[in-house]
């Protein structure tokens, strides 16, 4: 199987004291890993580490094979925040608008999108069941379909990896269903490799196909 992130004996500090000590873990591709554990326990920190945000002060992490915080793949994994621009958004922006900003690289500054990348829009908001959204406003939408948007702008450009840091926080209960229904269908179906932060045990369980829980990260949750 690809490995898609090692980590191995690594350990981060903000200040004195260590937020994560001496972790190992690997990733493969296919994955629907999932991590809890407690508030503190590290988790948003792990993410910011395998996204290339944060640097390890000591041990190894590589994403792609190479070390996350100077990894020229990042742009290969998507990732959803957990309170971000799905929270306390008032500005006048479409559902189309907001997931075409995840192209600017392509699209370039100051220029105007392509047929391909409107195109690319709408198969992201076709996954999610979004596209008949495309030209609402983003701030008239419910807290699970602002989400779906949200997950549509991590996948337009067709990322092999997804990151998700609570995605279910704030939405009811039919939302959630929802969307772990699309988090297991692009899992399965479109192969991409899923790391989710999740405070439901119970819940994540069903769902990932491995469950580390962080406060003992050396050993997976059965």
């Amino acid at each position: 199987m690809e490995k898609i992130i090692e980590i191995k004996n690594m350990s981060f500090k903000y200040d004195k004291d260590f937020i994560l000590k001496n972790i190992n873990l690997d990733v493969f591709r296919g994955d629907f890993l999932g991590i809890v554990g407690s508030n503190g326990a590290g988790k948003s920190t792990l993410i910011k580490l395998i996204l290339g945000q944060l640097k390890p002060n000591s041990g190894r992490l590589n994403l792609f094979g190479s070390p996350a915080w100077s990894c020229k793949k990042i742009g290969r994994v998507g990732y959803v925040a957990q309170v971000g621009l799905s929270r306390g958004m008032d500005f006048p922006a479409t559902v189309g608008e907001i997931v075409m900003l995840n192209m600017y690289r392509e699209i370039g500054m100051f220029r105007f999108p392509k047929k391909e990348h409107v195109e690319a829009v709408k198969r992201a908001l076709d996954t999610v069941g979004m596209l008949d959204y495309i030209n609402r406003s983003f701030s008239d939408l419910s807290g699970g379909q602002q989400q779906r948007v949200i997950i549509a702008k991590a996948i337009v450009n067709q990322p092999e990896v997804l990151i998700l840091d609570e995605p279910t926080s704030g939405i009811d209960h039919q939302s959630e269903e929802i969307l772990y229904q699309l988090l297991d269908r692009l899992n399965k179906e479109e192969n991409i490799t899923i790391l989710m932060i999740s405070h439901d045990l119970n819940k994540i369980k069903v769902h990932s196909n491995r469950l580390i829980e962080l406060d003992s990260f050396e050993k997976e949750v059965n």
